[in-house]
């Protein structure tokens, strides 16, 4: 991948006298922070410097995987300033303070601290558990403050999840006890979409509100999941949906369902990266771990649970890191070029030693989904 790097920091750190100069490390990003971190500043242009945050962590040398998760703590920033002013704007108009405890959660890679550049929204809601009786006026609450702060985001630049997978929507706004039932339903059969839907929730990470409810949640699934074979056996079959890119010769090959903006294209995301997520996903629902982050769930699932020799657990976790520094790379190129930033890379972009990894990665990721797949 084509990426200009700029001379690193590093370099700077000291003086010709041999003292330490801190400022060399720090001047690139202080005043990135207190812009970006600034209640005078919008959400609009807090976001709008992510680019610019992201280029200077490069100027840093850090590797993707790492970037991603800054990243992802600039978002969730994000959404708990979105959420903050849309709470004041609700006091400002009469509705007063939330009228139970509640939870906002990230789902997807957001929850698990992996956002790239461009990712749209997807969140939740816990409320804790209230009267019948009440529900017109504690849900109306609630379904107020996720459609302003869903709102906001999406005026900021974080557009709106197409697939409605926001607290805004009833499907994911519900009071605690409501969504054990939703899990116990989801998981009584084999139903695609309600495996789907579960998939999708158990990515869950708290970002405003009480924490204590999404950990009950994690009980709750860690209770509930492992013990409904019919629902897990749909969970693993599932696996079969996200093909990885690779052809029945083991060459790097897109699928030939995929919209491919041209034939040297792979999309990493959808080929690469989530076939390796959703296994590690899967591995650990069986293992009953809490595990959330992709990086996190690998380690536990050698050191803790021995699911994975330790060898397993290194290779995939650097296939991980690889994959990731692939699309965060491509994706700078295409913002420079002022393209969207997708999960499309080019193969005409790699060198022949990138080209030989990936492929590698691949096959070891195509082999890992089976070995889960037929567990």
């Amino acid at each position: 991948m084509r990426v200009v790097h700029r001379a690193s920091p590093w370099r700077s750190l000291l003086n010709a006298d041999g003292t330490l100069d801190t400022s060399a490390l720090t001047a690139p990003l202080v005043h990135l922070f207190n812009y970006i971190s600034s209640p005078q500043t919008s959400l609009v242009d807090a976001y709008a410097w992510q680019l610019s945050l992201v280029e200077s962590l490069v100027h840093y040398d850090l590797p993707a995987w790492r970037i991603s998760q800054i990243i992802s703590d600039h978002n969730a920033m994000l959404y708990r300033q979105a959420i903050e002013l849309s709470l004041d704007e609700m006091r400002a108009q009469g509705w007063g303070e939330p009228p139970v405890d509640y939870c906002v959660l990230l789902l997807g890679s957001a929850a698990r601290y992996e956002s790239l550049l461009g990712p749209d929204q997807d969140n939740a809601m816990i409320i804790d558990d209230y009267p019948d009786h009440r529900h017109v006026e504690i849900d109306g609450y609630f379904q107020a403050l996720g459609e302003r702060f869903t709102a906001r985001l999406d005026e900021a630049g974080i557009p709106l999840c197409r697939g409605h997978v926001m607290a805004r929507w009833p499907m994911w706004r519900k009071r605690l006890s409501e969504w054990r039932a939703q899990l116990a339903i989801w998981s009584a059969d084999r139903q695609v979409k309600r495996v789907q839907q579960t998939n999708i929730l158990l990515d869950f990470s708290p970002v405003a509100g009480n924490p204590a409810l999404a950990e009950r949640l994690g009980e709750t699934i860690a209770a509930t999941l492992p013990k409904a074979p019919l629902f897990m056996h749909e969970m693993a079959a599932l696996l079969d949906e996200l093909p990885v890119a690779l052809d029945r010769f083991g060459r790097i090959a897109s699928s030939p369902g995929l919209a491919a903006p041209h034939d040297q294209a792979i999309n990493l995301k959808h080929q690469g990266l989530m076939p390796l997520v959703s296994a590690v996903r899967l591995l650990c629902v069986r293992h009953q771990r809490h595990e959330i982050a992709t990086r996190e769930r690998l380690i536990a699932l050698n050191h803790e649970s021995r699911a994975l020799t330790s060898m397993q657990s290194d290779m995939l976790l650097a296939a991980f890191e690889r994959l990731q520094q692939c699309l965060l790379d491509q994706q700078r190129v295409n913002k420079a070029h002022g393209h969207a930033a997708d999960g499309w890379v080019d193969l005409r972009h790699l060198r022949e030693d990138q080209r030989l990894l990936l492929k590698f990665d691949l096959q070891q990721i195509k082999a890992f989904v089976k070995q889960v797949r037929n567990a």
